[in-house]
């Protein structure tokens, strides 16, 4: 799934109508109703609505599958990979960021992540138990403010 950085994605865009989201995507299976919702799509979004209903946020869980069930961006896989690697390939192609406490907030409206519910060996069966390097798990999709302003 190929994120539009500021945007979201082609399914689910900020400010679309949850109505209309749920048109396109169907009822959610988690949080009907709710400011976050998430909705059972290849790969998993979680949808965070505002209070006038529309789309302020928009995520894109890792799937654990490769290809296109991951979320990708300019080229670069973002999803179910090292997040120094993803981090590295996008200020390779020019895509500036901040670090946050979590994964790295970029310029463009986006913000790669890691929970630290998967762990390297996930990734690479050859890791050694100690290996802290993080998997990124997750892309959220809002305009760059939305990350860096309270």
């Amino acid at each position: 799934m190929e994120i539009i950085p500021g945007q979201g994605v082609a399914l689910v865009r900020i400010g679309d109508p949850r109505s209309q989201v749920e048109e396109r995507v169907g009822s959610p299976y988690h949080g009907p109703g709710g400011q976050r919702a998430v909705y059972t799509t290849s790969p998993t979004l979680v949808i965070t609505y505002a209070d006038d209903e529309t789309v302020e946020l928009v995520e894109i869980g890792y799937s654990g599958e490769g290809g296109d069930a991951e979320a990708h961006y300019d080229g670069v896989q973002l999803t179910h990979r090292f997040l120094d690697d993803v981090v590295a390939d996008l200020h390779a192609l020019g895509h500036l960021s901040t670090p946050s406490d979590i994964g790295h907030d970029f310029h463009a409206g986006f913000s790669v992540w890691s929970m630290h519910s998967l762990w390297a060996r996930d990734l690479d069966p050859e890791a050694g138990e100690d290996d802290e390097r993080a998997v990124s798990e997750g892309v959220s999709v809002a305009p760059y403010t939305y990350f860096t302003e309270g």
